[in-house]
């Protein structure tokens, strides 16, 4: 058994988040920006990626239980984010089902 301790929210329940927002607030646009370009894990956006992005965003469908094996990488990643990444998982898979629906 995981050691974790597991933390039940109801939905809609905020979890206390770690952003300096005051420190946030006092960063000059010219700053945020330059930081924001210095990311590596997170470049910027060209105007052609940005016109061609869509949200995706989980759906209120009912879910089918299902077991899947996943790479430990991927689910990771996913769980890094916190709850909801089972979620998370099926709005990225969705968005692939409607991108190859459309090439089709």
């Amino acid at each position: 058994m995981s050691e974790k301790r597991i933390t039940r929210r109801a939905p809609g329940q905020q979890r206390k988040g770690k952003t300096n927002w005051k420190a946030l607030h006092r960063l000059s646009d010219e700053r945020a920006e330059a930081a924001a370009a210095a990311d590596i894990d997170n470049p910027p956006w060209s105007q052609e990626e940005l016109r061609s992005a869509e949200l995706a965003w989980p759906t209120a469908e009912p879910k089918v239980p299902v077991s899947i094996r996943l790479d430990r990488e991927v689910l990771d990643y996913f769980k890094a984010d916190g709850p909801g990444y089972q979620s998370r998982i099926s709005a990225v898979l969705r968005s692939y089902v409607r991108s190859r629906r459309a090439t089709d």
